[in-house]
């Protein structure tokens, strides 16, 4: 039973994944440590431009990645764009790519990594719970909202996988954010206590016991234990139940892979976990909500529950991308253009 329920853990972290560009980049070659596809290498005059910040959140730093539009004019008023990152991703990564492509839209926008997680301060390392991803989102907009330039009443929202769900929890309350977008939600709480597809019903009990027990671990000064922490061979992940499984190990082990993005989390940050879902209250969120993802994707289940409780908004979307998976929106080209393309138009009507 032990090992059926670290490797439910493995599982469950592991669909927190998600995924970028086509033609992987090198981490070392980039200098911010992007690592998706048409990443920037150099600011230039009257371009996209990058920025790295760091702020305080809560005693604790934040790194965080700002993308300017090309011809960026401080006295101006730009439309801004908060994105959030997947479970285990960092900003150079997917986020990266969507705030990128956003800045070029003509839109400002913040990714940062959340606390305790990437380059962003906190001990342990690699807490994962729900109320310090939600506090990372309002976090985002505390900073953003005093940058030069930004248009607070024109302040967007974007989650992708994990941070779609946390996305949406966060935009029930804050309503700084005018309107809301999530790429290929990923309802963390929902898969961590019922498994993937919620296939692990019957072992929710023991998966508690083991949580509350790393936690008492913790609390007497014993090793931190983690969930979600493994190294598969190729045949391992060909014999993975589900595509969002093995084409998330392909994008943060092998792909995208970087240094600063982990499956793994304190076994104790379940006990938050599994009593979290992003869809809790979800009737608050009021603003205008896009929600798009794959029609192939195995997590198309938790976008279309999310969307059909979101009842508190008369303006609301869910846009599927034809042929896609959950980790192919992130990273096939053609499907990024269509999420893209949605997200424009969606905050040029909203924003």
């Amino acid at each position: 039973m032990k090992n059926t329920i670290l490797k439910a853990a493995f599982m469950a972290a592991l669909v927190g994944m998600s995924a970028s560009e086509a033609g992987a980049g090198d981490y070392k070659k980039n200098p911010f440590t992007l690592v998706y596809d048409g990443a920037l290498t150099k600011n230039e005059p009257g371009k996209v431009n990058i920025r790295p910040v760091t702020y305080k959140l809560n005693g604790l730093d934040i790194s965080a990645n700002v993308y300017t539009p090309a011809n960026y004019d401080a006295k101006k008023a730009y439309p801004t764009v908060v994105v959030a990152h997947p479970n285990g991703g960092v900003k150079e990564q997917v986020a990266g790519l969507y705030a990128q492509r956003l800045a070029e839209q003509g839109y400002i926008t913040i990714t940062a990594d959340a606390a305790y997680q990437g380059a962003s301060g906190g001990q342990p390392r690699s807490v994962d719970k729900p109320a310090y991803r939600i506090e990372d989102i309002h976090g985002m907009a505390d900073f953003i909202t005093q940058y030069a330039g930004v248009d607070v009443k024109r302040l967007g929202l974007l989650g992708i996988c994990g941070g779609g769900g946390y996305s949406l929890a966060a935009a029930q309350t804050d309503k700084r954010f005018m309107s809301i977008a999530t790429v290929s939600m990923f309802n963390s709480g929902r898969v961590r206590r019922n498994g993937y597809v919620d296939s692990q019903l019957g072992t929710v009990q023991q998966r508690l016991q083991q949580a509350s027990d790393a936690r008492a671990q913790e609390a007497a000064g014993g090793e931190i234990l983690y969930a979600g922490d493994a190294n598969l061979t190729d045949e391992q992940i060909a014999k993975l139940p589900f595509a969002l499984y093995r084409q998330g190990y392909e994008y943060y082990w092998k792909t995208h892979a970087h240094p600063n993005s982990t499956f793994k989390y304190t076994m104790s940050s379940l006990l938050d976990l599994m009593r979290f879902d992003a869809t809790d209250q979800i009737e608050l969120i009021g603003q205008p909500l896009l929600m798009i993802a794959g029609s192939k994707a195995d997590s198309l289940y938790m976008t279309e529950d999310a969307f059909a409780k979101a009842t508190g908004t008369k303006d609301k979307q869910l846009f599927k991308i034809d042929g896609a998976t959950h980790i192919e929106t992130y990273w096939v080209p053609e499907y990024v253009d269509a999420a893209i393309a949605q997200l424009t138009a969606f905050y040029a009507r909203t924003l």
